[in-house]
């Protein structure tokens, strides 16, 4: 089959950012599995900027709102006017089902676990809300299925999914640490004490009481990050420091936000999109999830190594949501183990 193979590819993850970035390494093994062919992503406004930098992907096409059956056809005409190949949804809306079959494309995949499945003439049996497997590696199934199915031989992928010029990143570190008055040998650690109404995360006395214990062997610096609206917590954090400590909201977007993680020695955050930044850039992760199956640490671990991981969930019986029992001292403990590695 292999004179068949597309060579136009379309890839949907159009959800929130923590979504999208658990999709980099789907799109790194069909890029580099294929390396002659054109990936497009098709995304939300929100992920744009991501995308646009992802080095595994060529285009972006920005998903605008559409509810209504002309709204679906608009879209359908766009992407049929793009003459794709082939189209790769690796999450599947109802929505996305529709406009993708309107828009003629010849093949498409996607998981057959809804009803929505029809309207695609490829499918891969999926059941995600088991939580057998990192959502990452969900995706990935998909694109290894398509290239499977197009006798293409599968290339090896691995950490970091994300990266950017050594030097740019040095120059922003330097400036970072010297705008703040940081010692130059101090460990960088990023503490997110916001989700974004995405994910469950620890109170701030718990965030202020595993920060106020971390140790390490040469000393670190906290920075405390912020998303648009979530400066004031950083700054209430703040005052349950003993620590010193920086706060940091970005004024130059997401994708500047991202290129300061990239010198982060360590991002400590509940299960967030900024979580899953750090991770595709294979920084050092500290994340917490609730004890529930739709929200496991397995499903929804970054996509950074193994060893460059940890994660803590709530001790048994408390409430599935509840993050309260998460000793922080425990937490601390094994930070600082994790630090000197």
């Amino acid at each position: 089959m292999r004179n068949s193979v597309p060579k136009n590819i379309l890839v949907i993850r159009n959800d929130k950012l923590g979504d999208f970035m658990l999709a980099y390494p789907a799109f790194a093994l069909l890029k580099k599995s294929l390396p002659a062919c054109k990936v497009t992503a098709l995304v939300p406004a929100y992920t744009k900027p991501v995308a646009e930098i992802c080095q595994w992907i060529d285009d972006v096409i920005v998903e605008e709102p559409h509810q209504t059956l002309s709204e679906h056809k608009t879209l359908a005409k766009k992407l049929a006017s793009y003459n794709f190949d082939a189209v790769i949804v690796l999450f599947s809306t109802m929505s996305t089902a529709i406009t993708t079959r309107l828009a003629k494309i010849p093949y498409r995949l996607a998981p057959a676990t809804k009803w929505a499945q029809f309207l695609y003439n490829h499918r891969l049996k999926q059941r995600r809300s088991k939580s057998e497997k990192p959502e990452y590696e969900y995706n990935m199934d998909l694109v290894r299925y398509f290239l499977s199915q197009h006798d293409v031989t599968i290339q090896n992928v691995e950490p970091p999914y994300l990266c950017f010029e050594d030097t740019e990143i040095q120059q922003l570190k330097h400036k970072f640490i010297k705008e703040h008055n940081i010692s130059e040998n101090d460990l960088l650690i990023f503490v997110h004490p916001g989700s974004g109404g995405s994910a469950k995360n620890l109170s701030l006395d718990q965030y202020a009481g595993l920060i106020n214990n971390v140790q390490s062997d040469t000393g670190h610096h906290i920075v405390l990050t912020a998303g648009p609206g979530e400066e004031d917590l950083a700054k209430k954090l703040q005052e349950k420091l003993h620590i010193s400590s920086t706060v940091f909201c970005s004024s130059k977007g997401l994708v500047d936000f991202i290129k300061h993680q990239a010198f982060c020695d360590c991002f400590i955050s509940g299960s967030t999109g900024t979580l899953h930044t750090a991770g595709a850039l294979n920084r050092k992760t500290v994340a917490f999830y609730p004890r529930k199956r739709s929200s496991t640490p397995l499903r929804w671990q970054t996509c950074n190594e193994d060893s460059n991981r940890i994660s803590f969930i709530p001790e048994a019986p408390a409430e599935e949501t509840d993050m309260r029992s998460i000793d922080t001292q425990i937490v601390a403990d094994k930070v600082s183990g994790f630090l000197r590695e």
